[in-house]
């Protein structure tokens, strides 16, 4: 949930001609990591758990992918996309380690 109040925070100094391009895409996206994550734990199953945090790390690297864009067309720069990038670096870590010691789980059944 941080990183998407700090994609809010971002974006908001976007121009408005991008409300309906980049502003709503990397919204959406980095919203999607936490709802994404949330809804799988809310299905009380692991393996769908584990299929809702893979969809989240796609919805991370969407996130990823727009920040590094929004700084080469000049919309961020500097220490807010570097924070924003580092921050998407540990997240990734922990999906990755949280994936996999759910599939350890599951193979142990």
């Amino acid at each position: 949930m941080n990183l998407a109040a700090d994609v809010y925070e971002l974006t908001g100094s976007f121009p408005r001609e991008e409300m309906f391009g980049m502003t709503s895409q990397m919204r959406r996206a980095s919203v999607s990591v936490a709802a994404n994550i949330a809804e799988g734990f809310g299905r009380q199953q692991t393996r769908s758990f584990i299929q809702f945090l893979r969809i989240s790390q796609g919805s991370l690297k969407e996130v990823e992918t727009l920040v590094l864009l929004a700084g080469r067309v000049g919309l961020a720069s500097g220490e807010p996309v570097e924070r924003l990038m580092a921050r998407c670096q540990r997240i990734g870590k922990m999906l990755v380690g949280l994936i996999r010691k759910l599939d350890l789980k599951e193979d142990r059944r």
